[in-house]
């Protein structure tokens, strides 16, 4: 089990695949991109899967969700879903991804093991998203979504961040738009992750401007009996039901308190928080023989530490050195 001095279990392990993305979101990444990961650094598809195997039959893991970077990107992929849904107990699976791959693979993605997508999507208009990710692949995320819907990867859920004179205006229409198509949609407020370090606080669109944005044009009401726990998301009702959106306020209403997560990089570290500025080094022992019992050990020890919370609601919190592209949302 991967507790830590505060009493939280965490039995959700995000795995970074790989640091590589085809979007150059500028709440992520400068236009250029990134220097990548060498692949002798990365973890292989053996690593990977013996990693997660640990994780969820050595200390408790129940959901896993494969993240990047863009995971898509991982040649690898759909073979360490089936490999990872083949463990027993057989975890739930999921995918966070910018979506331009899933037109070509939703399908087998599902036949491989994997119960759902998370998309991230920010804008309804092309010219807003060539603006944010400086490519022309909107039409590639749409057609992912439907996809994914077709495929079954239910519930397909939507991440949209806002960025104030950008796409705040837009809030009220994408969840519109996620009605009409079945989506649930969350907004997520910017976090301080791109590797520029150019985030700042009075630039973030909050969570209470976003509800009073959608309240211009639905009734949003709190779900029902709907105590979030360790999800990260709030939800609201739209009109009544049964749709449903999420608003994931990190920064202004951190939810560190009930937080059941662990993450895995790309290249085989552990992080015991997604602003964590420390890091445990997995691939060393990895590679240099260290049994499961001992890998598992390392975790735990490595999750022990955890602070109370991100500080990301200090005024004088410290932007990770790493990138999001390298940590993995």
């Amino acid at each position: 089990m991967l507790i830590d001095t505060y009493g939280r279990v965490a039995t959700d392990l995000r795995v970074s695949l790989t640091d590589r993305c085809n979007l150059r979101c500028t709440y992520c990444m400068p236009e250029e991109g990134l220097q990548w990961l060498a692949k002798p650094e990365l973890l292989t598809d053996d690593e990977i899967v013996r990693m997660v195997r640990i994780g969820v039959t050595d200390l408790g893991v129940k959901d896993v969700r494969f993240t990047g970077g863009e995971p898509l990107l991982r040649p690898g992929l759909v073979s360490i879903i089936e490999r990872v849904a083949a463990l027993e107990p057989r975890p739930r699976i999921s995918l966070t991804t910018n979506g331009i791959g899933l037109g070509r693979t939703a399908a087998a993605l599902r036949d491989a093991g994997l119960n759902r997508v998370n998309v991230s999507l920010d804008t309804l208009r092309p010219d807003v998203f060539q603006a944010m990710t400086r490519r022309k692949r909107h039409h590639d995320v749409i057609g992912g979504l439907e996809a994914a819907r077709a495929a079954g990867l239910a519930p397909v859920k939507v991440n949209a961040v806002l960025m104030r004179g950008v796409n705040d205006d837009e809030a009220p229409d994408l969840l519109q738009w996620a009605v009409e198509n079945d989506y649930e949609l969350r907004f997520i407020e910017q976090m301080p992750l791109d590797a520029q370090h150019g985030w700042q606080r009075s630039d973030m669109v909050t969570a209470e401007e976003i509800l009073e944005s959608l309240g211009t044009r639905f009734t949003l009401t709190p779900e029902p009996n709907g105590a979030r726990g360790s999800a990260p998301a709030e939800r609201w009702l739209v009109d009544g039901g049964p749709a449903r959106v999420g608003v994931i306020a990190s920064v202004t209403r951190p939810f560190c308190r009930a937080c059941d997560r662990t993450r895995l990089t790309a290249d085989g570290q552990v992080r015991d928080c997604l602003f964590a500025r420390t890091e445990s080094d997995l691939r060393a022992p990895l590679r240099s023989g260290a049994t499961d019992a001992e890998i598992a050990a390392l975790w735990k020890t490595a999750m022990w530490g955890k602070k109370a919370g991100s500080g990301l609601d200090d005024p004088s919190f410290l932007q990770p050195d790493r990138p999001m592209s390298a940590i993995g949302g």
